[in-house]
Order: structure tokens, then C-alpha cells, then sequence
């Protein structure tokens, strides 16, 4: 069980409540279902404190009657029942050849130090009883160890972000994260649990969009609507891309919802972007025609028919067409409006090669290229906000 979880989700507490599920039987001398634990951590310090005596700890959320005994020269964890737990530091990988085990622990993988020669000695340690098993819980990082249990069909994978425990937290603790690091690469890994890895080849990355992140736009002049249409309805069908894009006086463009549904039929689709264009009191509706431009004007306008439409055809390849944009972020004259987190993953992990088409993506880029890129545009002089 790989379980990623932000910063104060309760992971910790996660993880010893499954080490006493494995070892506590009926009554406090009653034996479980596993008898020889591993708790693997970074440190020996770092499993002492956080795994055994934490506030979450082994010793600390068990009743009396079934609290273990640790004893520290020999690092070794003894429940009342003969259950044991022998703890481990992934710096000293060859500390886990010989020991056996039915069940083990691994805290903060992601921070290991010798993560691969670790995992494999334990590996080879978990060979007793009936259904060795291990639990993993960590802050996610993008290592070459964590992408491989994420992608193994025999390792159940679970997130949770932050948010999920704040009834447990501090209070404004939350608060007081968001307020620094919403949006931001290390917010997305340590507060909402993501892997964040940047796609070689790819136009954008995390940290670009997040450099020019607002939390309330300026007074627009112009605010367009895009939307990538779906070819077809139905539940394997693509999403109908909907992206609200707009433009100030100094020729800054913003990023200010993203919309996108899946799996409505045309009609439903429709009302969603009507909806979408009355809430904004958008000036325009832009739509891609190459698949489906009859109905965008039939579904859309017959709703709504009062909408300024423009239709614009995709001569050129997806990449081609989003280079331009994405040379506008560069530049720092386009501004994600808050946190958009479908869209920017969508961003982040295009590098022309997707299976999947784009779709959000898809309808940024009408939308952005409708405000930025369609008419000869005045110099552009650096602002205050650029510099």
C-alpha cells in the first residue's frame, strides 16, 4: 500500500494504525495476524521519533493494556502479545539482510538515501507467513522508485492532501499554507500530495506558471470564451474544453476559469457554455470548427442566439499552434487567475506526444491566441508586474 499524502494528513497515524491492525489479536495476549515487523525509516532517530514515539506514533495511540515496550539498544519494539518490530535505517541498506519479516513499515520513501538498494534487501526479508505485506507513507516525490511502485499493478495506491485532516491541525495552519504556497510546485506536492514532474519537451512547466500566478485580476477589457468541442457524446467520448481567458489595458492576458466537462451530450454541453459566457459577461465565444462546427453553431447559438461566435479552423498541429502561447508566458503577459489544477497538469505534461487528446489545452490556446496573437498588437513595455 503506497499512500501519498500532504503535510499533516494524518499518514503517520495511518501507518501505525495498519502495524496494529497486522499484530494486535482479540485481547492484549492473543496473537495477531503478524508476528516480525520492519519499520524502515530514514533515520534510526527519525523512526524512534516519528514512527514509535510520535504523537502518532506506535507507543502513543495504543491503549495501555496493548502499548508496546521499546527497547532502544536493541531497537527493538515488543508488544504484549511477542509481537516484535525491528527498526531500520535506509541509510544502512545491509542492516536488513538476514532479518526475516510478515509485514513492514517505510516512512518518507521518497527521502531515503540508498531508496533502491533499501527496498530491495527489504524485499528479500519478507518472507514469512501467509501474505507478506508492507504499507509506504510519504510525501510524493518524483524518484525513480516512487514512479515504479505507482505504476506496479500489485501496489495499491491512495492520496490524501492536507486538507482532508485540517480538522486535526492547527488552527489557520492550513490558512497560512495556502496563503504561501497555493499553486506553486512545492505547494502541489506537499499540500495537495501530487507527484510534480516536469515532461521533457514539454511548453510549460509548474514553476513558469506559477512565477505569474494572481489572486484577483485587474479591470479587463476584453474577456472570450473558448471551447474545444467533443467529435462525439458519451461517457468514453472527449471532454468539450471550455477555458475563460481575458485581456487588461496593458495587454496582459488572464487565465480566469476553467470549465471543461465530460461525458454530457451536445444540448448539456451547450447550456454549460451559455453559462459560462452570461457568469463572465463575456465579449466573445470562440470555437473550434475542424470537428464538430455545425453543431457548436447549432447547439450553442440556438440556446443563446444573441452570443458573439467566432469559429476558427486548426490548420497547423497542436504543438505548432501552442508555442506562441507558451512564448507569452515566457514573457510574463499571461497570469493564471488563482489555481487551475487540471489545466495546468494538462499544460504541464504536453510535449506533443499525448494519446489523450488536450482538450483543455486546447481551448486555453483559441482562447489566448483570440485576445494576443490574432491582430497586430503595440509594443509591449515591461510593468511594475513583469519586473
Amino acid at each position: 500500500w503506497l499512500m501519498l499524502g500532504g503535510r499533516g494528513a494524518g499518514k503517520t497515524r495511518a501507518g501505525a494504525d495498519w502495524i496494529r491492525a497486522q499484530v494486535e489479536g482479540t485481547t492484549p495476549l492473543s496473537a495477531g495476524i503478524c508476528r516480525r515487523i520492519a519499520l524502515v525509516g530514514e533515520t534510526l532517530l527519525a523512526v524512534r521519533e516519528v514512527m514509535i514515539e510520535g504523537p502518532s506514533g506506535l507507543r502513543a495511540i495504543a491503549p495501555d493494556e496493548l502499548r508496546p515496550e521499546f527497547i532502544a539498544s536493541r531497537g527493538l519494539l515488543i508488544w504484549p502479545n511477542g509481537a516484535q518490530a525491528q527498526v531500520f535505517s535506509a541509510r544502512r541498506p545491509d542492516s536488513l539482510r538476514g532479518p526475516q519479516f510478515d509485514a513492514a513499515w517505510c516512512d518518507e520513501l521518497a527521502k531515503w538515501q540508498y531508496d533502491r538498494d533499501c527496498w530491495d534487501m527489504l524485499q528479500f526479508g519478507l518472507r514469512l507467513g501467509n501474505r507478506p505485506r508492507q504499507v509506504v507513507t510519504t510525501t510524493p516525490r518524483p524518484t525513480r522508485l516512487i514512479k515504479q511502485l505507482m505504476a506496479d499493478p500489485n501496489c495499491h495506491v491512495t492520496r490524501s492532501s492536507t486538507h482532508a485532516n485540517r480538522a486535526h491541525l492547527a488552527p489557520g495552519f492550513v490558512e497560512e499554507l495556502l496563503r504561501r504556497y497555493d499553486g506553486t510546485r512545492l505547494g502541489r506536492q506537499e499540500i495537495e500530495a501530487e507527484l510534480v514532474e516536469d515532461i521533457v519537451g514539454a511548453l510549460w512547466t509548474h514553476e513558469l506558471i506559477a512565477r505569474h500566478r494572481i489572486a484577483i485580476a485587474p479591470p479587463l477589457q476584453r474577456i472570450v470564451v473558448a471551447i474545444d468541442p467533443p467529435s462525439m457524446s458519451g461517457a468514453k467520448a472527449d471532454a468539450c474544453g471550455i477555458c475563460v481567458v481575458g485581456r487588461d489595458l496593458l495587454d496582459h492576458a488572464y487565465v480566469l476559469a476553467d470549465e471543461t466537462v465530460q461525458g454530457l451530450r451536445p444540448a448539456a454541453w451547450a447550456r454549460k457554455v451559455v453559462g459560462v459566457y452570461r457568469t463572465h459577461k463575456a465579449d466573445r465565444l470562440v470555437a473550434e470548427i475542424n470537428q464538430g462546427g455545425d453543431l457548436v453553431r447549432e447547439v450553442v447559438l440556438r440556446e443563446a442566439p444573441e452570443l458573439a461566435y467566432r469559429a476558427v479552423r486548426a490548420t497547423r498541429g497542436k504543438l505548432v499552434r501552442a508555442e506562441p502561447v507558451a512564448a507569452l508566458y515566457e514573457r510574463g503577459l499571461v497570469h493564471h487567475v488563482g489555481t487551475h489544477k487540471e489545466l495546468e497538469q494538462e499544460l504541464c505534461r504536453y510535449d506533443g506526444n499525448a494519446k489523450k487528446s488536450p482538450d483543455r489545452l486546447d481551448a486555453l490556446v483559441w482562447g489566448l491566441t483570440d485576445l494576443m496573437l490574432t491582430r497586430r498588437r503595440k509594443a509591449i513595455r515591461p510593468t511594475l508586474r513583469q519586473l
